[in-house]
């Protein structure tokens, strides 16, 4: 066998195992959305947003199963998503769909697993927005209105999860003509929590953050970084526009969770130090690995 046939094999198997990777997450996801509609919300007549939400106030309205709105108001979507987005997201998204639609019906005869509207709304938000970033994150969608935040969000300054939000304060505020306002009410707190959490799913508690540090020891507070934090730092040059000095300007990149343990080594080494942090949407190549300390 040839090295270029044991690459292509290799490469398969990867492909393959990306694949079933993508698909599991998928699955999972579409099933703990259906958790938290059928198992906390829905039974609290509490909604969801979107097209979802839609189908489940035309299920409570006409008594067809909600996973059949589901499926058949999301199709135009889907369509949309094929051919703006790609045909791996359209099939991502068919499939986390039908597996949503499937498990609400499975769940329908299984009782609320709380009576508690408040329990129902905060749970059922955080289940069903870790289910939807899942997803997401994975490359497909379980709503017509994410595709929709998808595209949007290309062109727009706003998180997915901000845009699905602009979009269901309208549509749960309908929810308040089928059922009650103060369920409607609770609808809304329960999109805002899933929102929330749809956003710490997608980006990871690891999120990448860029730091800009200008310091009169820029070496110190360097050597700090490396061997408390264990992240790479480079120094770029620099000049004062007003003074003329030049300086050292420190660059690293860290996550979310390493924020504070950084602010507290340039305070430790300079107080007076210049300290600009900054999200980063993606890191790739390079270092960025965090490296074992010893």
């Amino acid at each position: 066998m040839t090295e270029l046939s044991k690459v292509q094999i290799q490469h398969q198997r990867l492909s393959k195992a990306k694949i079933a990777k993508r698909a599991t997450a998928i699955f999972i996801g579409a099933v703990l959305m259906a958790v938290g509609l059928e198992i906390f919300l829905v039974p609290n007549n509490i909604i969801d947003g979107g097209i979802t939400g839609i189908s489940i106030m035309l299920s409570h309205i006409t008594g067809f199963r909600l996973g059949i709105f589901i499926f058949l108001l999301n199709l135009p979507f889907f369509f949309m998503g094929y051919k703006q987005i790609g045909k791996t997201f359209a099939i991502s998204s068919l499939f986390g769909i039908i597996v949503l639609s499937i498990f609400t019906s499975l769940f329908h005869p299984i009782p609320a697993f709380t009576d508690d509207l408040l329990l129902a709304t905060i749970f059922g938000g955080m289940i069903l927005g870790t289910g939807v970033g899942l997803v997401i994150r994975y490359g497909g969608a379980l709503d017509g209105t994410e595709i929709l935040a998808i595209l949007m969000n290309k062109k727009l300054p706003f998180s997915v999860g901000e845009i699905i939000m602009f979009f269901n304060i309208f549509i749960l505020g309908a929810a308040g003509f089928v059922y009650t306002w103060d369920r409607a009410m609770y609808s809304i707190l329960a999109y805002a929590i899933a929102f929330k959490t749809i956003d710490v799913v997608i980006k990871g508690l690891d999120e990448s953050k860029s730091a800009w540090i200008i310091s009169d020891i820029p070496v110190a507070i360097g050597n700090a970084i490396m061997n408390r934090l264990g992240r790479g730092v480079t120094y770029l040059s620099g000049e004062g526009a007003f003074s003329g000095d030049g300086k050292k300007v420190i660059f690293c990149v860290i996550t979310r969770l390493e924020e504070a343990k950084l602010k507290e080594i340039v305070e430790e080494n300079d107080p007076n130090a210049f300290l600009a942090i900054a999200d980063m949407a993606e890191v790739r190549g390079g270092r960025f690995k965090k490296r074992d300390i010893h």
